[in-house]
C-alpha cells in the first residue's frame, strides 16, 4: 500500500533532478575518450542526498549487476548553449570534427550514435528539431514486413527476401536496445475465406521461421468464435477465421530523442534549430564543413569538419543540390496520411491488417498511446515542411474501416481525433541505368566532393543504415575509429535501470496515478525518476504528485519542464509534437492545453509576452496540419484558456462529433418546440425549420442525403432519439466540409497514383 510520503526524501530527489548528476559510467570498450564537457557533475549533489530513499532507488545497481555502462539515472546533459559553444570553434587549425551530420531524424541520429561509439568525433545540426520530419509520422510498427515476404515467395525474388531478413533482425535488436519505448504487438489479420486459412497459416509461420532464434512470439490461429472474442468490433459476416502474427510497436519521436541523447551521452556535439545554409568547401573541391544559422537567434557561423554526411530524408535533393547544382533529383516524395482515432476503435493490445483494401493497398489498424490510429495512404507529393493531409485521404481510411468493422459501429469523421501526412523519401538510384526507378531500400551515394548522402530505407533499419554509412565515411575519409560498430548492443539511455515493475516504485515514492506512472516508465524508462522527481504536488489527497496538461492523458507538467532541460526542446511544438505525443493524439485536447504549457515554458525559457503569441500562432498553425479545424475568429492565448476552463467544468470529452451540453439543451428545446401535438414526435418535415432555429448550415442537397441514408421517410415523424442521430450526422457533414478549407490544396494536388508498397521500404 502506499505510504505518506517524507517531504525531506522527495526534497532529496527535486533537488538530485535539478542539479542533476552527470554520468560517466559507460564501459570503456565503448568509449575509450571523451570530451571534456561530459566529465560527471556529482560533486555539485549533496552527500545528504545519498541517504536519500528515492535517491538510492533511482540510482540502485546492486539489482544490475554486470551492467557497468549503465548511465546515471539522472545525468544532465550539456545544455543547448555549450553545444552551440563547441560547434562554433573556428579557432583550430584542424577540423574539430571527424564528421558533420545534417539531419536529426532517425537515421541522421542512429549514424551519429553509431560514430561516437567507435570513438569518432561527430557533429550534428538539425533544421528544425530531432524526428520534425518523417520520423515522427510513421506508422510506429517495427517491422520485417509480412507483405514484403508474401511477394518475395510469389515472385521467387531473393533480393526482397534478404530485406525482410535483415528487418527482422534489426527489429530484433530495436527490442533489445529500446525495452521501455519499443515491445511487441500481436496483429490479427482476418480470414473471410476457407481456402486462405493454409495460405495465411504457412506464410505467418514463414515470417516466424525466417526470424530464427530472433522471433518474437510465434503466430497462432483462432476460431470466429475465438476472433470476436478478442475483436468483437469485426464484421461478423462472412469471417471465418484468424491468424495473429507478432511484430514490434514503439513511440517514433521519443525513440529519435533517445538515440540522440545517447549520442550526446558518448560525446557526439547534437543541436537542434541550427539550419546548414552553405556548404564548405576546401581547395581541392572536397566538402569540408558548412555554414550554419541558429533559427532561434539568428547567429552564423561556419562548422568545419573531415567530411559531411547528408540525412535529411525527404529534403535530401536540397543538400544536393547545395554541393551541385546539377545534381539531378533522386528522392520521389510520397506522402502517407494517418488518423487516430478514439481508443474503442480497437482492443487496447492487439492490432489488426487489412492486405487487400479496395484498391489493392495495405491498411493497419493499431492501438498506441491509449488511442488508436490507422493507415496509411500512399500517393505522389509535393516537399512541405509541414505536410497537410487531404480530406479525401483520410475519407478513404474511414471506409475502409467501415468495411471491417461491425455494421453496429458508426465510423463518424468526427471521431477523427488527428490527422497526419508523413513524407516517405523514396529514392532512386543516378547510377542505375533506369533511373526512374525506386530503390526498395535505402541508398549510400558519394559525390565527387565527398559528400555522403544516405537516404530511403525505413524505420526499423535505421541502425542498420547508420553502420553502412559511418562504414562509408571512413573508408572515403581515411577515418580511424577506435573500435568496430557497437550499437547492435549499445542500449539507449533509460533502458539500463528499467524494468516492468519500476511503476510500482514511482507510485510508492511520488504518489503518482498508476497511469502517469506507467506512461512515464513507459517513455523514460529509468529517466522516470528524474522526471517525477521534477513534479510538484496537485493539492489533492490522491494523486499528491503529476498535475496532468490534459485530463484524458497521462502527461503531467513535470515533462514540459524535464523537455525544456533535459531534452532541447526549444520550442512550444517541440513539446507537444516530439517530447509528449499530444498533437498526434488529439488536436483539440492540445490546442486547450497550450495555455498551461506555454505558462510553464516561459518560466523556463524566460519567453516575453510577445515570444509567448508567437509560439502560441505557430503551434495552432502547426495543429491546422494535424486535423484541427480551422475557427471562425482568431484564436489567442486568452480565449482558448476560457473555452478549455468551460470544457473542464463540463467534463467534455474530445470527439468533435460529440455534442456540447448548451447543444443538447438547444435540441431538447427545439425539439419541443415543434412538438406541438405533446406526443414526443415531430414531423419530418420540420427537420429543415429545426436546422434554422438551432443555427447549423448545410447545403441542400447534403441535407437530402442524409435523410435519404437514415432512411427518414418525409411524411412520417420521428422521436428525440432520431432527431439526435439525425443532428449528429449533420454536425459530421459539417465537419467534413469544415477542413478542406483549411488544406493547401497547390500542396500535393497530384492524380492519385499508387505507389507499390514492394518499393517504398515498408512504408514510413
Amino acid at each position: 500500500m502506499w505510504r505518506a510520503l517524507n517531504r525531506k526524501r522527495i526534497g532529496y530527489a527535486s533537488f538530485a533532478a535539478i542539479t542533476g548528476g552527470g554520468y560517466y559510467l559507460y564501459n570503456k570498450a565503448i568509449v575509450k575518450r571523451r570530451p571534456q564537457p561530459y566529465q560527471q557533475r556529482l560533486a555539485t549533489i549533496s552527500p545528504e542526498l545519498f541517504m536519500s530513499e528515492t535517491y538510492t532507488d533511482a540510482s540502485n545497481t546492486i539489482q544490475l549487476e554486470g551492467l557497468s555502462d549503465r548511465p546515471h539515472t539522472l545525468w544532465t546533459p550539456p545544455s543547448r548553449k555549450e553545444m552551440l559553444n563547441m560547434l562554433n570553434n573556428g579557432e583550430s587549425k584542424e577540423p574539430p570534427f571527424d564528421i558533420l551530420i545534417i539531419g536529426g531524424g532517425a537515421t541522421g541520429s542512429g549514424t551519429a550514435l553509431d560514430a561516437a561509439t567507435r570513438g569518432l568525433k561527430v557533429a550534428l545540426v538539425e533544421r528544425d528539431d530531432f524526428a520534425s520530419g518523417t520520423s515522427s509520422r510513421s506508422t510506429k510498427l517495427v517491422h520485417g514486413g509480412v507483405r514484403y515476404l508474401e511477394k518475395a515467395i510469389k515472385e521467387l525474388d531473393y533480393e526482397q527476401f534478404k530485406l525482410v531478413k535483415e528487418a527482422l533482425h534489426e527489429r530484433a535488436t530495436f527490442l533489445h536496445i529500446a525495452p521501455y519505448i519499443s515491445y511487441q504487438l500481436p496483429i490479427m489479420l482476418p480470414i473471410y475465406k476457407w481456402w486462405q486459412v493454409p495460405y495465411f497459416w504457412i506464410g505467418s509461420k514463414c515470417y516466424d521461421m525466417l526470424a530464427g532464434r530472433e522471433a518474437v512470439e510465434s503466430s497462432y490461429f483462432l476460431t470466429r468464435g475465438k476472433a470476436l472474442e478478442v475483436f468483437p468490433w469485426l464484421n461478423k459476416d462472412k469471417l471465418v477465421a484468424a491468424m495473429v502474427y507478432y511484430d514490434g510497436q514503439h513511440n517514433d519521436a521519443r525513440m529519435n530523442v533517445a538515440i540522440a541523447l545517447t549520442a550526446i551521452s558518448l560525446g557526439a556535439v547534437v543541436a537542434n534549430h541550427v539550419e546548414v545554409k552553405k556548404l564548405a568547401k576546401n581547395e581541392e573541391g572536397k566538402v569540408s564543413g558548412a555554414y550554419v544559422k541558429d533559427t532561434l537567434t539568428g547567429e552564423e557561423w561556419l562548422i568545419r569538419a573531415k567530411g559531411v554526411i547528408n540525412a535529411t530524408g525527404a529534403f535530401t535533393d536540397s543538400i544536393r543540390s547545395m554541393d551541385d547544382p546539377r545534381n539531378e533529383n533522386i528522392v520521389a516524395p510520397s506522402s502517407g496520411v494517418h488518423v487516430t482515432l478514439p481508443n474503442y476503435y480497437s482492443p487496447r493490445k492487439m492490432g489488426m491488417i487489412d492486405p487487400s483494401t479496395s484498391d489493392g493497398r495495405v491498411i493497419f489498424f493499431l492501438p498506441w498511446e491509449g488511442n488508436t490510429i490507422a493507415g496509411t495512404t500512399d500517393s505522389p507529393t509535393e516537399l512541405t515542411y509541414n505536410p497537410m493531409p487531404k480530406e479525401e485521404e483520410i475519407q478513404w481510411i474511414l471506409d475502409e474501416i467501415k468495411r471491417y468493422l461491425s455494421p453496429d459501429i458508426k465510423v463518424r469523421r468526427g471521431d477523427v481525433l488527428a490527422a497526419w501526412s508523413g513524407i516517405r523519401p523514396l529514392v532512386r538510384d543516378p547510377y542505375a541505368k533506369n533511373t526512374s526507378e525506386l530503390v526498395r531500400s535505402h541508398m549510400i551515394y558519394v559525390s565527387n566532393s565527398n559528400l555522403i548522402t544516405i537516404a530511403g530505407g525505413k524505420w526499423t533499419t535505421y541502425r542498420a543504415m547508420a553502420k553502412e554509412t559511418v562504414d562509408k565515411a571512413i573508408e572515403i575519409l581515411g577515418l580511424k575509429p577506435q573500435n568496430e560498430c557497437l550499437t547492435e548492443k549499445a542500449r539507449l539511455i533509460g533502458s539500463h535501470g528499467y524494468s516492468k515493475t519500476m511503476f510500482i516504485k514511482l507510485i510508492q515514492q511520488f504518489g503518482l496515478e498508476t497511469e502517469t506512472a506507467q506512461h512515464l516508465v513507459n517513455s523514460y524508462g529509468d529517466r522516470a525518476w528524474a522526471v517525477a522527481a521534477l513534479s510538484k504536488p496537485t493539492g489533492k489527497r490522491w494523486p499528491v504528485f503529476g498535475q496532468r496538461i490534459s485530463p484524458f492523458y497521462p502527461y503531467i507538467e513535470a515533462e514540459v519542464r524535464y523537455a525544456v532541460r533535459r531534452e532541447y526542446a526549444c520550442t512550444l511544438v517541440d513539446v507537444i509534437a516530439r517530447r509528449t505525443r499530444l498533437s498526434f493524439l488529439n488536436a483539440q485536447a492540445t490546442l486547450e492545453s497550450l495555455p498551461r504549457i506555454i505558462e510553464i515554458m516561459s518560466e523556463e525559457l524566460e519567453w516575453s509576452s510577445e515570444r509567448q503569441t508567437q509560439e502560441f500562432d505557430k503551434a495552432v498553425e502547426f495543429l491546422f496540419t494535424m486535423g484541427l479545424p480551422k475557427p471562425k475568429e482568431k484564436l489567442t492565448i486568452n480565449k482558448v484558456r476560457i473555452e478549455s476552463s468551460k470544457r473542464s467544468e463540463n467534463g467534455v470529452l474530445y470527439s468533435r462529433s460529440q455534442f456540447q451540453p448548451e447543444e443538447l439543451a438547444s435540441f431538447q428545446k427545439v425539439f419541443s418546440d415543434l412538438d406541438i401535438s405533446g406526443d414526443g414526435r415531430i414531423m419530418t418535415s420540420d427537420l429543415e425549420k429545426a436546422l434554422v432555429l438551432v443555427e447549423y448550415s448545410i447545403p441542400k442537397n447534403t441535407l437530402n442525403s442524409i435523410i435519404s441514408e437514415a432512411k427518414i421517410d418525409r411524411e412520417d415523424s420521428i422521436e428525440f432519439e432520431e432527431f439526435l442521430e439525425f443532428m449528429s450526422d449533420v454536425k459530421e457533414a459539417q465537419l467534413k466540409h469544415a477542413f478542406p478549407e483549411i488544406v493547401d490544396y497547390q500542396i500535393g494536388k497530384h492524380e492519385q497514383k499508387r505507389i507499390p508498397i514492394e518499393r517504398s521500404s515498408g512504408g514510413v
